[in-house]
C-alpha cells in the first residue's frame, strides 16, 4: 500500500474527527437516524458496493426474489450507519446506559463453562462476524462481564486510528495489532483471557484454508483455530444484532467449540475453522440485512476456478 500524504491523512482525519464530534453532541436517537441517513445514500451513489452485495446475495440467497436481496443490501447500508451513529456516542456511555441498549441473552450452561474454563486459567475466544454492531458487542461486554482484548488490522491513517481505540477502549478493552499478533494473543488466552475476533472475511491462501460458507468454499481465515488448539482455548460465535422491536441490540451466540486435538494439525484447523464459520452463517441467516454484504467474501478462489467478482 502507497503511503498517504500528510495532508490527505489530516484531511481523512478532520473529516472523521468532525462526523464524530458533530453526532456526538446529538441524543442518540437522532445521532443514529443522520448516521444511517448518510449511509443508506451509498446503496445509490456506491455502485461498485452495491453491486458486490448483490452478488453475494445472489450466492447466499439463490432462492430469494430480486426485490427481497435488495432489501437485505439496503439494511446493510444502514446497519453501517447504525454503527457510526452508536460509536458516536461511546465518550458519553456509562455502565447504565448500555445496561438498556445492549442485553445478553448468554445461555446459562454456556456461561458457567465460561467461568469453569477462566477459573483453570484457559480462555476464551469470541468470533464475531461483522454482522450487527460488531463493536457495540465488544464495547458492551466489558461492562457486561470484564474487559476484553481484540485483534484489529490497525487503519492506514495512525491519527484515525488513535481516535478509533480510544472509543473502543474506555472500559478497558485492549487493542491487539493484527499483523504478527499470535504471541501476544496466545499469552492472552494462556492466562485466562477473553479474545474477540471478527473472522468471517476474505483470507489469503497463506493465512486460510478453504471451508463451505453458504455452499460455497470460502477461504478463512485459521487464526481462531490455530490460537484455540495452541493455547487449549474455546471458541463462542456470537454477534449483537439490532432489534427494532424492542429498541436494543441483543448479544446472541451459537454453541461453545472446543477444539478436538487429533495429533493431525491441519486437519484439526480446517474442522475446527470449518465449524466455526457455519456457526457464523446460522448468526447471519438470522439477521441477514444487517451483515456487511459489501465485502468480497469469497474473492479467493481454489485453484483453477474463475474469479466471482
Amino acid at each position: 500500500m502507497a503511503k498517504k500524504s500528510t495532508s490527505k491523512a489530516w484531511a481523512e482525519y478532520f473529516l472523521v474527527r468532525s462526523l464524530m464530534a458533530f453526532l456526538g453532541l446529538l441524543p442518540r436517537s437522532m445521532a443514529v437516524g443522520v448516521s444511517m441517513g448518510l449511509t443508506s445514500l451509498g446503496y445509490f451513489l456506491a455502485g461498485g458496493l452495491r453491486r458486490v452485495a448483490e452478488k453475494n446475495l445472489s450466492i447466499a440467497f439463490p432462492d430469494l426474489s430480486v426485490g427481497d436481496r435488495k432489501r437485505f443490501a439496503k439494511g446493510a447500508f444502514r446497519n453501517v450507519g447504525r454503527i457510526i451513529g452508536d460509536m458516536s456516542q461511546f465518550p458519553k456511555a456509562t455502565p447504565e446506559s448500555l445496561a438498556k441498549l445492549i442485553e445478553f441473552r448468554i445461555d446459562p450452561e454456556l456461561y458457567n463453562e465460561y467461568q469453569r474454563l477462566k477459573a483453570e486459567g484457559r480462555g476464551v475466544i469470541i468470533v464475531s462476524p461483522h454482522l450487527g454492531n460488531w463493536e457495540m458487542l465488544v464495547f458492551g461486554w466489558a461492562v457486561y462481564d470484564a474487559p476484553m482484548s481484540y485483534l484489529a488490522r490497525p487503519l492506514d491513517n495512525a491519527m484515525v486510528e488513535k481516535l478509533t481505540i480510544k472509543l473502543r477502549t474506555k472500559f478497558g478493552n485492549r487493542p491487539i495489532n493484527k499483523t504478527n499478533s499470535v504471541m501476544a494473543a496466545a499469552r492472552v488466552l494462556r492466562t485466562d483471557g477473553l479474545l474477540g475476533i471478527l473472522a468471517d472475511v476474505n483470507a489469503h491462501p497463506k493465512e486460510g484454508v478453504f471451508v463451505p460458507f453458504f455452499g460455497l468454499q470460502a477461504c478463512t481465515s485459521v487464526g481462531p483455530a490455530l490460537l484455540a488448539l495452541r493455547t487449549n482455548s474455546a471458541i463462542v460465535p456470537m454477534c449483537a444484532a439490532w432489534d427494532e422491536d424492542e429498541g436494543r441490540y441483543v448479544a446472541v451466540h451459537g454453541p461453545m467449540i472446543v477444539p478436538e486435538d487429533t495429533g493431525d494439525r491441519n486437519k484439526d484447523i480446517e474442522t475446527t475453522t470449518a465449524a466455526f464459520t457455519s456457526e457464523v452463517e446460522k448468526l447471519i441467516r438470522r439477521f441477514p440485512d444487517q451483515w456487511l454484504w459489501m465485502h468480497k467474501r469469497w474473492k479467493t478462489r481454489p485453484p483453477g476456478e474463475p474469479p466471482i467478482y
